[in-house]
């Protein structure tokens, strides 16, 4: 680990620092560099829901939104501060990220995607995504965010059903998540409808009616993920009765059906997509491709000349307000280590249904595919992956048993 500074330090050579380290000689040897993305967190809710891990913070404020203006200032002050990690690279996504990007009033995003398009080099057909939640919805609002820049919303559903909306913590209703989709479904050409099962009382029948409803709107792309219960969450701490393994089971085979029959294939083990309406943005990810994040809480994930670096920046959004508009808003970055790239990649790449070009693994990591050897073997013996001489793919087993695919490819394995 080559951390920039101690956390609370306030060394103004810092970044400098890093990008001198960032492009000294090392042991990987990198030819091209992958695609890059940017990833911008905004990480204020309305409520947080009991199942939620992610980097989010209720909005107790004596305002009713978030302190939007000042948060953006820190915002375009961090890509300022970065600019020399990815100078010159062109940016092919942007997603916005949360917590609940869509509290943030559309004139916020205007100016926000202004600021990131002066300092950026976007391509001309650049996806930028906003995530969405029905409780934040108004009239237009969303037709706002279109004439902002945003070309892709995922709006976070999670369930039609009022009694599940309410097991789940979320603040929006069934009317609400409906109203919604018919506006984004005529705002946007394309856009993302997030939904949960194997929720608390759910049953298949439950479902279908979930599904059903979602693929009433013609959705160019459906994100559908099991409930799992993380830790460090309120679910973690009063653990909620979820329906056994082989309910769950079923209710993913019913939702491959079901997609499929409307012309959704699955590319990805939790993503069904029409075609060309598969989200680039996570494509990246699993690809991996490279990632620089900016907000509070951020990871980024960008590669050099002779090495893979990692960054975090600091938490708390009024801790990453000051840092950050100090020009020092990463509390943590670090070298991958070469033991450890090979499962950093598969535990990417193997989410993907088609899986991954052999040569593809060597472009990103910088490694030799005999780095994989050991884990593919033992993955074919066990009937999780096919594979020939261009191509790595899990199987139908692999997907339904992704966890233990991955782990094949950990370091100490």
């Amino acid at each position: 680990m080559i951390p920039i500074r101690p956390e609370g330090a306030e060394d103004p050579a810092a970044l400098a620092l890093d990008v001198m380290h960032a492009m000294r000689p090392g042991v990987l040897q990198f030819a091209s560099l992958p695609p890059l993305s940017l990833y911008v967190h905004l990480p204020w809710c309305l409520k947080k829901c009991p199942y939620c891990d992610f980097n989010s913070h209720e909005w107790r404020g004596g305002a009713s939104e978030p302190p939007e203006s000042a948060y953006v200032d820190a915002l375009l002050a961090d890509l300022e501060a970065s600019l020399p990690l990815v100078w010159g690279r062109p940016v092919h996504s942007i997603f916005f990220g949360g917590g609940t990007p869509s509290l943030f009033s559309p004139q916020a995003i205007d100016r926000l995607i202004g600021g990131i398009r002066a300092r950026l080099r976007l391509e001309a057909d650049c996806e930028i995504s906003l995530e969405a939640n029905p409780g934040t919805f108004e009239k237009d609002r969303f037709k706002a965010f279109r004439s902002a820049g945003v070309t892709r919303l995922s709006i976070g559903v999670q369930s039609f059903n009022n009694t599940h909306l309410k097991a789940l913590g979320r603040v929006h209703d069934r009317a609400q998540a409906l109203a919604a989709l018919e506006e984004a479904a005529t705002a946007f050409d394309t856009f993302n409808l997030d939904i949960m099962y194997a929720l608390p009382g759910q049953s298949l029948q439950d479902l279908e009616q979930d599904v059903e409803t979602a693929l009433s709107f013609k959705p160019p792309h459906v994100s559908i993920y099991h409930l799992t219960i993380e830790p460090n969450t309120v679910f973690a701490k009063y653990p909620p009765a979820l329906p056994e393994d082989d309910l769950a089971y079923a209710m993913m085979d019913r939702i491959t059906e079901m997609t499929a029959d409307n012309g959704l294939a699955r590319y990805e083990v939790s993503a069904y997509a029409q075609r060309d309406h598969q989200c680039w943005h996570n494509l990246n990810y699993w690809q991996f491709g490279d990632y620089l994040g900016i907000g509070a809480g951020a990871h980024s994930k960008l590669t050099f000349a002779h090495r893979v670096v990692r960054q975090v920046r600091f938490r708390d959004p009024q801790k990453y307000m000051d840092q950050a508009l100090q020009g020092l808003p990463v509390t943590r970055s670090e070298d991958v280590s070469r033991l450890e790239l090979p499962f950093e990649f598969m535990l990417n790449a193997l989410r993907l249904k088609e899986g991954f070009k052999l040569s593809d693994y060597t472009e990103r990591t910088g490694l030799p595919i005999t780095s994989l050897q050991k884990g593919l073997t033992l993955a074919e013996q066990k009937g999780l992956i096919g594979r020939d001489f261009e191509r790595v793919w899990p199987t139908a087993l692999g997907f339904d048993f992704l966890s233990d695919l991955q782990a094949l490819f950990l370091a100490d394995t």
